[in-house]
């Protein structure tokens, strides 16, 4: 990790904060600005910040309702309108692959939630680059000098993303192995961070993207135009995306992507997962773990044999 490289990446989110929670953030040591994930904000308590160790408080800056107001039309560039649909969904992408994730009073019509009022909590989170962080687990990802398709699992905030984004760069770039062409379907602009048509965060030099779409959508288009050899999508979450994923694991595409659980059990008690792993479309199932000195990655076979 570069410490000052990385404490950049926080201050970059910082800049969505007001005024004095901003200075408060911009004020901690590099180490802890380095190594923060993301910035809480909740209505009324202290500004917290989220490092692998835990949620440390920063207990002058207490969080008015404004300051949370303040916060989103920051990020909707002040036009909270346009990413209306977003906010229904409980986050909005920020520039620089951060997303900001949403809580107050739900506004419900017809049984949907169609908007979010009295903001009280925000979870900012800060998109990551730890170059080399992938090490620990593409070596495992190989049989028979093939890519397997591979599923990367941890509950929420627990690296999936920045493993996943090291994972495309490294095959992107040939880095330990042959190179691959890569294709990302990026719905949330999280794993590529595209702005004026380039990515701002690095995915490698054989990487096409294709952002601000539905995943689904995202990969078709991907497989029809690009021909990746693979495909990358994070955060598999509705039933349109799991289809999209059986017809491109048909045509010969190693799949990398993301999932919410701690276990391949979790998984098999979810349906959406449930037939994938039955299919046997994963040969490779990643656990991301917290131990004492940080992240440790477990790597099985689809049927939970260590690799």
């Amino acid at each position: 990790m570069e410490p000052v490289r990385e404490a950049a990446r926080l201050d970059q989110a910082a800049g969505l904060l007001p005024g004095p929670l901003r200075r408060r953030v911009l004020a901690l040591p590099l180490e802890s600005r380095a190594e923060a994930e993301e910035l809480r904000l909740r209505r009324g308590r202290p500004l917290s910040v989220l490092t692998p160790r835990g949620e440390e408080f920063l207990l002058d800056t207490a969080v008015t309702g404004h300051d949370l107001e303040t916060v989103l039309e920051l990020a909707s560039a002040c036009s909270v309108h346009t990413v209306m649909e977003q906010v229904r969904n409980g986050f909005v992408s920020v520039a620089g692959g951060h997303r900001l994730g949403l809580c107050g009073v739900g506004v419900m019509e017809g049984g949907a939630l169609v908007n979010l009022r009295e903001l009280s909590s925000l979870s900012l989170r800060v998109a990551r680059e730890f170059k080399g962080l992938c090490r620990a687990v593409l070596p495992r990802l190989w049989r028979e000098g093939r890519l397997e398709s591979t599923l990367l699992l941890s509950p929420p905030g627990g690296g999936k993303t920045t493993l996943l984004r090291d994972l495309i760069r490294a095959l992107s770039a040939g880095e330990g192995c042959p190179p691959l062409r890569v294709g990302i379907a990026d719905e949330r602009g999280e794993l590529a961070a595209v702005a004026a048509g380039e990515p701002t965060l690095d995915i490698g030099p054989r990487s096409d993207v294709m952002s601000a779409c539905p995943k689904a959508v995202g990969m078709m288009t991907l497989l029809r135009g690009m021909a990746p050899q693979v495909l990358a999508v994070d955060e598999i979450t509705r039933p349109e995306d799991t289809q999209a994923v059986l017809q491109a694991a048909g045509c010969g595409v190693a799949l990398l992507a993301t999932a919410h659980g701690g276990s391949l059990d979790d998984l098999c008690r979810r349906p959406l997962y449930r037939d994938l792993m039955a299919q046997g479309i994963f040969g490779r199932l990643v656990v991301i773990g917290n131990g004492p000195e940080g992240r440790r990655y477990a790597v099985t076979d689809g049927e939970g044999r260590p690799c």
